[in-house]
């Protein structure tokens, strides 16, 4: 489906360029955002980590260990997460939301695919 004619849609970059687990940095004039492949389609979120303002999409993409009331570790959600290099803070790359601190929560982008080219609204 192609984006409406919108001053907010910017072409982002080609479909072969993102893969899951591997994400495009593209840069929109002084404005970084990765631009994530997920399992059910595409993400994008300012590569800025509203913690301490380090390069949050340039972390590793993971996912984390569950709450129990075991003694025992269980891993879930791979590949839904980005932590940040700097401090390892985890964020949900669809939402933004952080899960060590609900009041921070990285801006995100809407992502429209046309073809073989990737568009984000960054005009919202």
């Amino acid at each position: 489906m192609k984006p409406a004619v919108s001053a907010a849609w910017t072409y982002a970059c080609k479909v072969a360029e993102v893969t899951i687990g591997q994400p495009k940095i593209a840069t929109f004039g002084r404005m970084s955002v990765g631009i994530f492949q997920l399992g059910d389609g595409y993400a994008a979120l300012l590569n800025i980590c509203p913690h301490r303002a380090g390069l949050l999409c340039e972390g590793p993409i993971c996912g984390t260990t569950r709450q129990t009331d075991k003694t025992e570790f269980v891993y879930e959600r791979a590949g839904e997460l980005v932590r940040c290099a700097w401090h390892g803070w985890e964020f949900d790359i669809r939402s933004g939301k952080c899960l060590v601190d609900d009041r921070l929560k990285a801006r995100t982008f809407p992502v429209h695919l046309d073809g073989e080219d990737l568009y984000v609204e960054l005009g919202r």
